[in-house]
């Protein structure tokens, strides 16, 4: 099937009567008389009325824009927005020393937050490295063994995450 361009006039048996303003892989935005802006399925029922035959880029700026940041998260490591729990938002930690005469250091939670989800994404990418590396299976297995143990005594900053999902899990007792 052909793809409609830009400028196409359809009928759809919904919507009615329209003009297709953009074209992505899978779907036309069409801004129709009776119903305004609506997107259709590429390959739904519909009748042209007359085809717009001008060369038309089928990927829209979303789709470059989603292709592009997910790239860059592959090659810089950057994983996916994490949120901090709603206790914390705003809080500090202070670390006093055990040594007296010397001062306590305050660290805003929300900078201590980021360091462990940077850590966590790192360790991520590590992973990832060691699986597509040519490594012999027993070292990949070995390596993994280790990173499993490294978020296993990472559980304690769990508490930190405002999703489960987002936790450190370490390896499952049997």
């Amino acid at each position: 099937m052909k793809l409609l361009g830009i400028g196409s006039r359809i009928n759809h048996a919904e919507y009615g009567k329209g003009v297709i303003t953009n074209v992505s892989s899978t779907e036309y935005w069409v801004t129709f008389i009776e119903n305004g802006l609506e997107t259709i399925d590429i390959d739904s029922e519909f009748e042209v009325i007359a085809a717009a035959e001008n060369e038309v880029d089928t990927v829209s700026f979303y789709d470059v824009e989603q292709s592009l940041l997910s790239i860059l998260k592959k090659w810089n490591g950057l994983g996916e927005p994490v949120a901090i729990g709603d206790k914390w938002k705003g809080g500090k930690m202070i670390l006093e020393p055990g040594q007296a005469g010397l001062a306590a250091k305050d660290v805003p939670i929300d900078v201590f937050f980021h360091k462990i989800v940077m850590l966590r994404d790192r360790l991520r990418v590590m992973e990832q490295k060691i699986n597509a590396s040519n490594l012999e299976e027993i070292e990949k297995v070995e390596l993994q063994q280790y990173i499993t143990r490294i978020y296993g005594s990472l559980t304690t900053f769990n508490v930190l995450f405002k999703s489960p999902n987002d936790y450190f899990v370490g390896e499952k007792s049997k």
